[in-house]
C-alpha cells in the first residue's frame, strides 16, 4: 500500500500548494436503496489530514473558556439567539465550521435556533456533558473525517496530504479500510477496488 501512496506523490505534477491526497473506494454487492447499505460515519485519523478542520464550540461559562485556546469559534447564549435572526450568518458560519459541539443544556436551544441551518448539511452539534474532556474531544474532531456513500456505491475521502509522509498515510488508509471491514456486512469483500491519487495527479490501484 505504501508503495502506491509513493507512486501516485511521484506521477504528480508539483503544484505551487500542497495537494491533498484523495482515496475513492468503489464497493459492490450492495443496494444502495437500502439505508442500511448506506454509510453516513465520522472517523479519527490518526495522523489527521494535513488540512484544517475548523471545530465551533457552542457554550458559555466555563466549558467556553476552556475551549477558546483550541476552538475555531466561540458561540454563547447570546449570541446564539442572535444567529437565529440573521440566518445570512448563521450560513456563513455553517458553511466554514466542519464540526460544532454543544454544552448539553444548549442543545435544545441549538435545535430551534440553528437546527434549520445545520440539520440539513450533517452538521448538528454533539452535546458535551458537564465536566467532559473538552479539549480532548476538540483535539480529537480536528483529526476526524466524514465517510459517506450517497446513492452510488462509492466512498471518496481525503485521507492526508502530499507532503505527509508515505507511512502515515498508509496507516490513515489503514484506518479507513479497518473500519469499512467492520460496518460492511461482508466486510472487505464488499470493496470491489480502491484508488489513490493527489488531487489533481493520476489514480493509481491499491493492491494492483
Amino acid at each position: 500500500m505504501t508503495k502506491a501512496v509513493e507512486e501516485a506523490k511521484k506521477n504528480s505534477k508539483k503544484r505551487n500548494f500542497a495537494q491533498g491526497i484523495d482515496l475513492t473506494i468503489n464497493l459492490k454487492e450492495l443496494d444502495m436503496t437500502k439505508p442500511e447499505n448506506r454509510i453516513d460515519d465520522e472517523l479519527f485519523l490518526p495522523n489527521g489530514t494535513g488540512k484544517e478542520i475548523k471545530v465551533g464550540v457552542i457554550a458559555d461559562g466555563e466549558l467556553a473558556m476552556q475551549a477558546k485556546s483550541v476552538a475555531d469559534i466561540i458561540i454563547g447564549k447570546a449570541k446564539l439567539e442572535e444567529m437565529a435572526k440573521k440566518k445570512k450568518d448563521a450560513k456563513k458560519i455553517a458553511n466554514d465550521i466542519d464540526f460544532f459541539v454543544a454544552q448539553i443544556d444548549l442543545m435544545p436551544l441549538v435545535g430551534k435556533t440553528l437546527g434549520p441551518v445545520l440539520g440539513p448539511r450533517g452538521k448538528m452539534p454533539k452535546p458535551i456533558p458537564p465536566n467532559a474532556p473538552v479539549l480532548a474531544i476538540i483535539e480529537k474532531l480536528k483529526k476526524t473525517i466524514k465517510i459517506k456513500t450517497k446513492d452510488q456505491p462509492v466512498i471518496k475521502v481525503l485521507v492526508g496530504s502530499e507532503e505527509m509522509d508515505s507511512i502515515k498515510l498508509t496507516e490513515n488508509i489503514d484506518a479507513i479500510l479497518t473500519f469499512l471491514d467492520r460496518k460492511l456486512e461482508k466486510g472487505q469483500n464488499n470493496i470491489k477496488s480502491i484508488y489513490i491519487k493527489t488531487t489533481m495527479g493520476q489514480s493509481v490501484k491499491l493492491g494492483a
